[in-house]
């Protein structure tokens, strides 16, 4: 069964633009040689950081959501850490959400217990 993940990683702010795209490329592609479907990525900009990493005052923020079966999340993360342009990253698993029509409809497909 294929879930939805979302990762998020952070680049350093100093990279080019060609270089942030060769970065974002290559985890897009290293995702897709495990199998992942659905990739869609999010460049959302330079911010500010809450506290310094690795030196940096602000980083370039990036999200990524996929379908997968989840043996990517290892072999990615690996290559994120040992990378010089990722300063930080996170991976989650979305909770497999029901649509909200279908929560309405077994609601009332479920007997209503009769009070004596």
């Amino acid at each position: 069964m294929s879930r939805s993940y979302e990762m998020m990683f952070v680049l350093r702010p100093d990279l080019s633009e060609e270089r942030m795209r060769e970065t974002i490329d290559k985890y897009k592609q290293m995702l897709g040689d495990y199998g992942s479907t659905e990739i869609k990525v999010q460049v959302l900009g330079k911010r500010r950081l809450a506290y310094p990493i690795k030196r940096f005052q602000d980083g370039t923020f990036v999200l990524v959501t996929y379908q997968s079966q989840g043996e990517q999340v290892a072999p990615v993360e690996k290559a994120m850490g040992f990378s010089e342009e990722v300063i930080r990253y996170l991976t989650i698993k979305l909770s497999d959400r029901k649509d909200k029509s279908k929560v309405e409809e077994e609601k009332e497909a479920e007997p209503v217990a009769a009070e004596v």
